[in-house]
């Protein structure tokens, strides 16, 4: 360890300590992202056991931009379901993506201190 100048043990520091903010930043991202997708997700199943609860013949109504349109009840818990696939594949891939970047965090500084062609 003595054979390493203060200099390149300086960037050697910089280059863990600016690893380490990137990764706490995109873990932060996210985090923030799943967060929503998760809330969405709960919303979405909320609507689908609030759909399944009215008779049948209650009319129900999907806003369309400014306007209403008027959807069958089937129809629109089809679409409500697959919505539902879609957000839980999208938070599998960001749980994924969270323990990447969480073991990114603890492996990557060390192994870039360890295997650095300037030691």
């Amino acid at each position: 360890m003595s054979a390493l100048s203060d200099e390149t043990l300086k960037k050697i520091l910089v280059q863990i300590q600016q690893t380490a903010v990137q990764s706490q930043r995109s873990l932060s991202l996210t985090k923030q992202q799943s967060t929503a997708k998760e809330r969405e997700r709960r919303i979405v199943q909320l609507t689908i056991g609030e759909i399944s609860s009215v008779g049948k013949d209650v009319k129900l109504y999907k806003g369309v931009g400014k306007m209403f349109m008027m959807v069958p009840q089937k129809a629109m818990e089809q679409e409500l379901k697959a919505q539902e696939k879609e957000l839980t594949d999208e938070l599998n891939s960001l749980n994924k993506k969270v323990r990447l970047i969480v073991g990114l965090m603890f492996t990557s500084p060390l192994n870039d201190f360890v295997t650095s062609p300037n030691i």
